[in-house]
């Protein structure tokens, strides 16, 4: 093989001009999902901190924020197929920019705030070059990637004037320059939806929501050990160990029912509307992972007899309601679990729903041990059941 062909030395190319593009995830990509083990727990940090609707507002603003930083590099490593020097030098300062993002986070609403906001404005600059390097070096000959790289040079300003501006004004214009990053896209007329070359790999952006949806629930595990080990383990009571447990299981139910349901699945078509409802379905899910590995932190506050903390208590049954609620709309939107949709049904779905927003309601005034019960019976019905009437349908099949 030519030394030019081998990975470290291959420039740019759209997939769509690479025989036999492969959809799996590059070292790189993968070293740039982990750095965001460390964002999202400094950003669960931040809600546990702020349990109020200001805070949590906040909170859904800056994760829209990094979920975007995230999505639109995974978009153009889905578009484009760059493994040489040049794209890793970038990928490797852009994992720098997430570093002082996720430190600024705890100090967003004061000193941290023109951290956080440089970091991020230097993270929209570098995804504009990668599109612009992809032009000039002959991987793009129509204009979607130079339209890419002038739109995120220009968000790249809008995020850095907003790190100089007086506050609040600074963080409306922050906010006005999130929205644009979907607007560029979607526009009708002039979002880059309407090149026929924007085809992301499905199976790759799959696999990439995969495997963030991996990291967050990991970051509840953490999250929970971490609040346990600075609580003291040997000073818990025999309940709050048990709640303990009790938590980690059900963010690794989350994960087998997100993966026997939807994960890594390729979108059904590629439909606009189907393509914008995976899109959004999969910010919901994710948001929605997220508030409840911060809320299952919770348990270690409690034994068994005394009340659910009421801000962790919200969160975590709300997050639960929509987990559910997203994991039902996405198996609409995926191509090849026809029989998996048959056992997962919607009214499994629905009564896990029902008892989140039923624990949502009497949690402030019941023991723990209740308000778990009921919220665990809604999560661990969608394996239960599934897994029932599976195996009943087995024993009815003929014998081989």
């Amino acid at each position: 093989m030519p030394l030019k062909d081998f990975p470290i030395w291959r420039r740019p190319r759209h997939h769509l001009d690479v025989e036999g593009a492969g959809d799996h995830v590059h070292w790189v990509e993968l070293f740039f999902d982990l750095i965001h083990v460390v964002t999202v727990f400094m950003l669960g940090n931040f809600l546990s901190h702020h349990l109020d609707w200001h805070g949590f507002w906040i909170f859904t603003g800056l994760f829209l924020a990094i979920f975007f930083a995230w999505a639109d590099s995974s978009v153009y490593n889905s578009l484009y197929i760059s493994t040489d020097i040049p794209h890793r030098t970038v990928m490797a300062v852009q994992i720098v920019t997430m570093m002082f993002i996720a430190a600024a986070i705890p100090a967003v609403t004061s000193g941290g705030w023109p951290y956080f906001a440089l970091g991020y404005a230097l993270n929209r600059a570098l995804t504009a070059w990668l599109y612009w390097r992809a032009r000039s070096t002959g991987a793009e000959e129509t204009s979607l990637a130079y339209e890419q790289g002038r739109n995120f040079f220009v968000l790249a300003a809008v995020f850095a004037l907003s790190a100089v501006l007086p506050k609040p004004l600074a963080y409306w214009v922050f906010g006005a320059g999130v929205l644009l990053i979907q607007v560029q896209y979607m526009a009708p007329r002039f979002g880059t939806l309407r090149f026929e070359r924007f085809l992301p790999r499905l199976g790759h952006l799959s696999e990439r929501f995969a495997l963030l949806m991996l990291i967050l629930l990991g970051e509840g595990f953490f999250k929970l050990v971490v609040t346990l080990a600075d609580k003291g383990i040997y000073k818990a009571a025999p309940g709050t160990l048990f709640n303990l447990a009790m938590g980690g299981l059900s963010l690794f139910a989350m994960a087998w029912i997100y993966f026997d349901s939807v994960g890594n699945a390729k979108p059904r078509s590629r439909a606009v509307p189907v393509l914008l409802a995976y899109w959004i379905a999969h910010i919901v899910i994710l948001w929605s992972a997220v508030l409840v590995g911060v809320a299952l932190a919770g348990e270690v506050y409690v034994g068994l007899w005394q009340p659910y903390p009421s801000g962790y208590g919200t969160i975590g049954t709300l997050g639960l309601a929509v987990f559910l609620a997203a994991l039902w709309w996405l198996q609409t939107l995926v191509e090849g679990r026809d029989v998996t949709r048959s056992y997962h049904s919607w009214k499994v779905r629905l009564f896990g729903i029902v008892m989140a927003l039923c624990v949502l309601a009497i949690h402030p005034f019941v023991p723990s041990i209740i308000g778990n019960l009921l919220w665990g019976i809604g999560l661990f019905a969608q394996i239960a059941v599934p897994l029932y009437r599976s195996t009943q349908d087995m024993r009815r099949e003929p014998a081989a």
